[in-house]
């Protein structure tokens, strides 16, 4: 059923707006009274409000004058307020204000309205009351809609600069608008995007790194989804907790570096890490991009073979020779004890000794299928790095 009409004499519709004034001021003092967030906002945006006030009071009086119920009222009333005033004020705070407005006209009601009509100048304030808290979030709507996909484009801007490695001035300032200016501790997370719809992928993300109390930045570029990730203690933890929001495939976890302008460094290791790690197919998912180092060379990855040279090679040279040559001789003979020690003139608990000395020295347990490729590859190229007559570079013809 369609609501009764509002019908209000002449002798109240004059009251009403002789009064207008004075229940703007009431209600400004009900709310400086009430609400400890009015009394934060910088006097600028308590001007706005109070011009936000006024401005429903004096379309509350044209509702009246038009016949009420039957005249929509739409989120023009809010149009004298800035945009910038939703990021000041919630929309909670907003309705504040409208049950401010609505309490002062209320306890007015007996002054206002010709005797008999108080209460239908009650339910006409109920009304209107209900109709406004409607186009305040409508209001709210549209703003969050707009913020969020400008803030969409903006994340969308800073992923790529930092895939590109533009540690740039504009690139500093829409970190800082998205809340990232000051963010530390940050690694890149690289993997394939899930099937179907890229809509919601960001927001799955983001509600999964929450769960772990880190901030993020993502981005869906075709058939890749990169995530940033910040203030973040252990990378590889909270890549397991986001690690079922990327599609099937590898998840590569680049290593954590101090700030966001430091990032791109991460990225090229989470990229690269992703690009090859089909090339090891018992990899754990996540993996970090660290221990994809022999996968990446393969792929002409210069960060990746300085990494492993100084990593494995540098380390064992320098050690005194023993563990190069026992590391060199324990890949020959196919990682056996005996066989290496027959091969070095040693005892087996030598080669043994030897092995966990190694592991010390780099990281690397040569008994572990992939730590050893990895160590073989790190030797064949400190081999070619080399200087002497025997390193012949060879060029390829044109």
């Amino acid at each position: 059923m369609a609501p009764a009409t509002v019908t209000t004499s002449p002798a109240t519709l004059q009251r009403v707006e002789r009064a207008a004034g004075e229940l703007s001021s009431g209600a400004t003092r009900r709310m400086e009274a009430a609400h400890d967030w009015y009394r934060a906002l910088s006097a600028e945006d308590r001007s706005w409000v109070g011009l936000v006030a006024q401005a429903g009071i004096a379309a509350f009086i044209a509702w009246l004058r038009e016949g009420g119920d039957h005249i929509p009222v739409t989120a023009d009333v809010f149009g004298t307020a800035p945009r910038e005033l939703t990021r000041s004020i919630t929309l909670r705070q907003t309705l504040d204000l409208v049950r401010s407005v609505v309490d002062v006209v209320e306890q007015d009601a007996t002054a206002l309205a010709e005797p008999g009509e108080e209460q239908a100048l009650r339910e006409s304030v109920l009304r209107y009351s209900r109709e406004i808290a409607f186009a305040a979030a409508e209001v709210y709507a549209h703003a969050a809609e707009a913020r969020g996909a400008w803030d969409a484009r903006l994340e969308g801007l800073v992923v790529d600069a930092v895939l590109r490695g533009e540690a740039d001035d504009s690139m500093q300032s829409r970190a800082a608008a998205l809340g990232w200016g000051s963010t530390t501790r940050v690694a890149v997370i690289a993997g394939s995007t899930p099937p179907g719809s890229s809509a919601g992928v960001v927001d799955g993300l983001r509600r999964a790194a929450e769960r772990v109390g880190v901030d993020t930045l993502a981005a869906v570029q075709g058939r890749r989804l990169v995530c940033i990730i910040g203030n973040v203690d252990d990378a590889m933890l909270a890549a397991r907790e986001v690690g079922d929001q990327f599609g099937e495939g590898p998840v590569v976890v680049g290593p954590t570096v101090p700030h966001l302008f430091a990032a791109g460094r991460s990225a090229r290791a989470a990229l690269a890490g992703h690009s090859c790690a089909q090339a090891w197919p018992e990899a754990p998912r996540p993996v970090a991009a660290d221990d994809l180092l022999a996968e990446r060379v393969l792929i002409g990855d210069a960060p990746a073979r300085a990494l492993i040279l100084d990593r494995i090679w540098h380390p064992l040279s320098a050690s005194g020779g023993a563990l190069l040559e026992t590391a060199a001789s324990y890949l020959e003979t196919g990682g056996g004890l005996e066989g290496t020690a027959r091969l070095l003139f040693v005892h087996p608990n030598t080669v043994r000794y030897r092995l966990g000395k190694i592991a010390d020295l780099t990281g690397y347990q040569l008994t572990d299928p992939h730590d050893a490729h990895t160590v073989r590859i790190a030797l064949a190229l400190g081999r070619l790095s080399r200087p002497g007559p025997s390193a012949v570079r060879y060029t390829p013809s044109p």
